[in-house]
């Protein structure tokens, strides 16, 4: 009975590396369609983004199957729920990375603008964050995961450096005003990517230490 239940355990712990390699590709993906201004690609990440939220689904009914049919011991219900928390998050970064390329497609026949060197350093740091968050997980390692909570810093001080050239550009010519909103908006997405990744890297810390920081992320 317990080898059956190492054995679920195992392809649940798969399954979450599968979905994280997803939201990583669906990151890459939705930056090069706003570096590239490439419509096509965007709107494939678009349609793409319904595997996310099924895997989620089938992720999410295998750990209450688990919760509902073994009664784990404690080190297994922290791991099990570790992995239902973990994919709300995951589920959330692939919707952002979905609402990016939406929003790049409007972008497409713009120019490049200043701003864009920072948006994309944004979507460099979080992917790292991204990345950083699945490998603590996968190689059970709290150094990785506090280093994601640390590096959040970056991307929130980008974050504001971007609000900062938005107000001045539209300022400067009020007819940018539609373009900048949208690039607002891209750079508010990858500041909540990286809050979705600090939540990934924090129920990892909970799933070797058992302590959890209380914060959670729309």
């Amino acid at each position: 009975m317990r080898d059956r239940f190492n054995e679920q355990l195992s392809e649940l712990h798969n399954k979450l590396i599968e979905m994280g390699a997803l939201i990583e590709r669906a990151i890459s993906r939705a930056t090069n369609t706003l570096e590239k201004n490439d419509v096509a690609e965007a709107e494939a990440l678009i349609a793409g983004d319904d595997l996310i939220d099924d895997m989620e689904k089938e992720i999410e009914a295998q750990c209450l199957k688990l919760l509902l049919v073994q009664q784990p011991v404690a080190r297994d219900l922290g791991f099990v729920s570790t992995a239902l928390k973990m994919i709300t998050d995951m589920e959330r970064i692939g919707d952002h990375a979905a609402d990016i390329s939406a929003l790049s497609i409007n972008l497409s026949n713009h120019n490049q603008i200043k701003t864009m060197a920072y948006i994309k350093q944004m979507a460099s740091a979080t992917m790292k964050m991204v990345t950083t968050s699945i490998d603590s997980f996968v190689k059970k390692d709290l150094e990785l995961a506090h280093s994601v909570i640390a590096n959040d810093d970056i991307v929130d001080n980008l974050f504001m450096t971007v609000k900062k050239d938005l107000i001045a550009l539209v300022h400067e010519d009020a007819d940018n005003g539609e373009m900048a909103f949208d690039l607002f908006q891209i750079a508010k997405y990858y500041e909540r990517i990286g809050d979705h990744a600090v939540n990934i890297a924090e129920w990892v810390i909970f799933s070797i230490t058992g302590m959890h920081k209380n914060k959670q992320v729309l």
